[in-house]
């Protein structure tokens, strides 16, 4: 994509309202723009995010042998009165009647509604397990939303439901999920920390909130320092250790040496949770078991806050300049500047290196705006694209390029065909 045919609405200064890095980060990086109070236009750059993040999540769930299906956001209150959850919820929940005086909600999250659609289709024993997700847009009303898209009235979710016919079943369901969540964040590029936690409004009695730490975060965590020596690879070993956020923490009970606890600062991007037959009783949901008995089924909850963690990557991974996004969710892989737009030759061998990157399947932004070379960097540093490549009259005299990393900012002069080949590789 060319820069100059691109929306990228860059910002010099942090607006006053942006009190946190991912914030300020994300409103002068142009990847969203506030419509009202924690409501964002997500932008063409932003949207990028959005996606790669998304189609990891997806192919993680689909590996664990989840179904994708998709719900609608707007729900009847009957469903919710049903569970008896309506009233308990909360004024976070939007509430009004459509034009017949029904009573309708904006979803917050979909226990009942994907329990009713189970309950529809699914009568035997022999149909279990069953999981299904969806990736959709909720909205919680926050009587504060602040922290930009880490807290927002709207925001889009991966939500997924499993259905057992017994308690060893949710177990191993519940289980799975684990490991796909420490994949799916590492797959980010992320080490995620699970922690026990509160399950809150959803229920439940086994509940673990998955948290990236990062020194802006909201939580107090507490965790084995064996986790630090962890990578973002070490899914299998990272369950054994210690960790728990400060509700939760009981020095007095430390499993830890105290010369092996570590405090740090976290932020929640997915949270588990298994509650067993708290929906599936209200809502009457049974199968047919091996004997013909009828037997109630166990269900648990997971979800991925995926626009939360646009901005928790964010605050986990920038420096002064701007953003420094990880490779696997950057909305661009390259940064192409051409120092001379309108110099015929550097204009020449820009293009050259924009078409052969185009071709080797190479996401890149091409810089080919008519400005000073300083505010090119600056825009490139501030969007955090992993790799810049530079295009100037003395390399294209000398038959090179300039190849520089984000994140530290190492960078060597190289022939076009090697930076190609270490790009590719």
């Amino acid at each position: 994509m060319r820069l100059s045919l691109f929306l990228l609405p860059t910002l010099k200064e942090s607006p006053a309202e942006a009190q946190i890095v991912s914030h300020r980060l994300s409103l002068r990086a142009g990847l969203v723009r506030q419509m009202s109070a924690g409501i964002y236009a997500w932008l063409a750059l932003g949207f990028r995010v959005l996606k790669k993040i998304e189609q990891i999540v997806r192919e993680e769930q689909d590996r664990a042998g989840c179904q994708e299906v998709l719900m609608p956001t707007v729900q009847s209150a009957e469903l919710w009165q049903e569970s008896g959850r309506y009233d308990d919820y909360g004024e976070e929940m939007l509430r009004f009647n459509d034009r017949h005086g029904r009573e309708m909600l904006y979803g917050p999250t979909n226990e009942e509604m994907i329990t009713d659609i189970f309950r529809q289709y699914v009568k035997s024993y022999r149909d279990l397990p069953k999981n299904l997700y969806q990736i959709q847009w909720k909205f919680r009303d926050e009587v504060r939303p602040r922290f930009g898209v880490m807290r927002g009235r709207e925001f889009l979710m991966k939500d997924n439901y499993s259905f057992d016919l017994d308690f060893e079943g949710a177990k191993r369901s519940y289980e799975n999920m684990y490991q796909t969540y420490l994949r799916t964040f590492a797959r980010m590029g992320l080490t995620a920390i699970a922690v026990r936690a509160d399950p809150g409004a959803i229920g439940g009695t086994l509940s673990q909130e998955f948290h990236i730490l990062a020194e802006t975060g909201e939580s107090k965590v507490f965790y084995d320092a064996g986790l630090d020596s962890l990578g973002p690879e070490d899914v299998e070993a990272a369950q054994q250790l210690y960790a728990c956020t400060e509700e939760k923490h009981d020095p007095a009970a430390c499993t830890v040496p105290p010369d092996r606890l570590r405090e740090a600062r976290g932020i929640e991007v997915g949270h588990i949770f298994y509650f067993g037959t708290k929906y599936s009783k209200a809502m009457n949901v049974e199968v047919a078991g091996p004997n013909g008995e009828s037997i109630v089924v166990e269900m648990g909850s997971y979800g991925i806050g995926i626009s939360r963690l646009v901005g928790a990557i964010i605050e986990a991974s920038h420096d002064e300049k701007g953003i420094v996004w990880p490779e696997p969710v950057a909305p661009f892989r390259v940064g192409l500047i051409n120092l001379r737009s309108g110099d015929a030759a550097c204009d020449k061998a820009a293009d050259a290196l924009y078409e052969k990157l185009n071709a080797a399947g190479i996401e890149v932004l091409y810089d080919d705006r008519d400005e000073r070379s300083g505010v090119k960097f600056a825009t490139m540093d501030l969007i955090g694209l992993p790799w810049q490549l530079v295009v100037g009259p003395r390399g294209v005299k000398n038959g090179v390029v300039e190849l520089k990393r984000r994140a530290g900012g190492e960078s060597e002069e190289l022939s076009v065909e090697s930076a190609l080949a270490r790009l590719v590789d």
